[in-house]
């Protein structure tokens, strides 16, 4: 079972629960995926998503430049998402994900 299946497994589909459950495992948890992002730029939207007030968005685009379009291809080869969706699909929903997952804004304790 995923780090965020509680989360969101009820709130979204299937597919995108376990693109996004897969993606956040993959990279190790969510201290990981946010510094993917940070990296690239995003620190500020990242910040939203954590925050209690209301999420920044991400477009496809931006999800592609974080994660590498290697990444995103295994992504979607790994899940069985097509490729030109799994950008969008985590565009759309992991800002949603990571804002359920830090309800006090602020980073579950790592687990390891």
């Amino acid at each position: 079972m995923g780090l965020l299946d509680g989360i969101i497994g009820g709130a979204i589909g299937v597919e995108i629960a376990t693109l996004i459950n897969g993606y956040v495992e993959k990279r190790g948890g969510l201290q990981n995926v946010i510094a993917d992002f940070e990296k690239s730029g995003y620190g500020e939207k990242v910040k939203s998503w954590i925050g209690t007030g209301p999420n920044l968005p991400l477009t496809a685009e931006q999800v592609q430049q974080a994660l590498g379009s290697e990444r995103v291809k295994e992504l979607g080869a790994k899940f069985g998402v097509p490729m030109d969706k799994v950008a969008a699909q985590l565009a759309e929903y992991l800002p949603k994900a990571i804002d359920k997952a830090t309800p006090e804004g602020k980073l579950p304790a790592d687990k390891s």
